[in-house]
């Protein structure tokens, strides 16, 4: 009975020791579980594979092609014909194409131009465009622009990462902020209980008038109603940062009553967030995310814009092929024997043509202007970011300064309280002082932390350092 006892004694405190520990979860350790397992990211990953997708989808045009055409016509048991032709066909880069085929015609009915050899006839040859489509086409197009597109979507992957990054920053930034105000209000309710038994014990002893205990209740309450205050902010900042957690990409995590975030942040923020490594006044701004995403898509526009001044050459195709029965003997082809072709086609007005290239050309300088506001406002949030950022170090000084004068503003009324030489109601009065300026310097604090994560988010930094 006695072993059965200590045996549950042993388990209820090692639980109990348990639930008292805690983790601290660091922003470069939440920031690395972000990166990894949020959904999010897993589909920002998907821009590029959808983009590669399309690359192998335009060099598709370049396959070489096998077709066959079959036709019979047999009414009454006449064999009116049959008709087989099967092509080779390789495409290639400009506007050439080699052609090798196969043709074998019977019938009573057939066509005399379709007659050939009772073994079928072979040929061999090429065609290709003089004028339009000769130096860039369609599908030359294409296959350039889904290039470009494949660039593209990397940059514009960069910018989901980094905006699922900033978000999540800025979540674990306000669930610091509300658990340093909860310490704020549990370290001077602490204070409010020692004080409070106090002046009940003067009072009992005859050394207080009763009225001080009514003062020191009421402080006490106070200091409990705000603490609770801040446990709900804290608990709902928390739930905020759990959206960001995941395990895997199916299984969310929600953060526990013991894991607190890292309140040594100030001193790692630059180096986890890679911006203290940054010489603001010499960034260059072609090698944003965003203005390569652009420029991307400019190069685009400008192979759309080559192709429509193309479609405005005459449209000119020729074919020749060399003829022959006995294909395995490379000398029976000859230029005796082949079959050749011309078309030639040229619009009049060409209005569809000029309408493209307009088009594409107004394409074009709507990409320059958002190319060039692109990179203004940029340059300009950049700069201003700086600016604040310089601001906020500095107010966090004087913050710093006020708060440790209003400590010793609080120790001084303290030991005059206790000598007899002040009242409670001063002692309470300097202590909401430091209270509110504690506060003050949290809430300073967050905001320098949120400038750092827009600076952050505008320089669009994916790489995070998450050891």
């Amino acid at each position: 009975m006695r072993l059965t006892l200590l045996i549950i004694t042993l388990l209820f405190c090692s639980f109990i020791s348990a639930q008292d520990s805690t983790s601290v979860i660091s922003l470069s350790e939440y920031l690395g579980y972000v990166k990894s397992f949020h959904p999010i990211v897993k589909q920002a990953n998907l821009v590029i594979n959808e983009s590669e997708a399309k690359l192998m989808k335009a060099r598709g045009a370049f396959d070489p092609k096998i077709e066959i055409d079959y036709n019979q016509k047999t009414f009454k048991d006449t064999e009116y014909y049959n008709k087989l032709n099967a092509t080779f066909k390789i495409p290639t880069w400009y506007g050439i194409e080699f052609k090798g085929n196969f043709e074998e015609n019977t019938g009573d009915y057939l066509n005399p131009e379709s007659k050939v050899p009772e073994d079928g006839l072979y040929s061999a040859g090429v065609s290709l465009s003089l004028a339009q489509g000769l130096l860039i086409n369609k599908r030359m197009a294409m296959l350039k622009q889904a290039k470009s597109y494949v660039n593209q979507a990397k940059a514009d992957r960069q910018i989901l990462i980094n905006n699922i990054l900033y978000s999540a920053t800025r979540s674990y930034f306000e669930w610091l902020k509300t658990y340093n105000e909860k310490r704020v209000y549990e370290e001077f309710l602490q204070n409010a209980q020692t004080r409070f038994q106090g002046v009940k014990k003067s009072f009992e002893l005859g050394e207080m008038p009763a009225i001080d205990t009514i003062e020191a209740r009421i402080t006490l309450n106070d200091r409990r109603l705000n603490l609770e205050k801040s446990k709900i902010k804290f608990i709902k900042s928390s739930l905020e940062l759990s959206n960001y957690l995941w395990l895997d990409e199916n299984t969310p995590v929600e953060i526990k009553d013991n894991i607190i975030p890292d309140i040594n942040t100030f001193e790692t923020v630059d180096n986890i967030l890679n911006t203290s490594k940054l010489d603001i006044e010499n960034i260059d701004i072609s090698n944003h995310p965003k203005m390569q995403s652009l420029d991307y898509k400019l190069q685009a526009l400008t192979i759309e814009k080559r192709l429509s001044l193309n479609n405005l050459l005459p449209k000119i195709d020729v074919q020749y092929n060399f003829l022959s029965q006995t294909p395995e003997v490379s000398r029976s082809f000859s230029t005796s024997a082949y079959k050749s072709g011309l078309n030639v086609s040229i619009p009049l007005f060409l209005r569809k043509e000029r309408a493209d290239l307009k088009l594409a050309h107004l394409k074009m300088q709507d990409a320059e202007f958002e190319i060039q506001t692109t990179s203004v406002s940029l340059t300009n949030k950049i700069n201003a970011i700086s600016k604040e950022l310089e601001s906020y170090i500095l107010q966090n000084d004087y913050t710093n300064i006020i708060v440790g004068d209003y400590e010793q503003m609080l120790s001084a009324e303290e030991r005059k309280f206790f000598l007899g030489e002040s009242s409670l109601f001063l002692v309470n009065s300097r202590e909401s002082k430091l209270i509110d300026a504690k506060l003050k310097a949290i809430e300073l604090e967050n905001n320098f932390f949120n400038t750092k994560a827009n600076l952050f988010n505008i320089l669009a930094i994916s790489d995070i350092d998450s050891n």
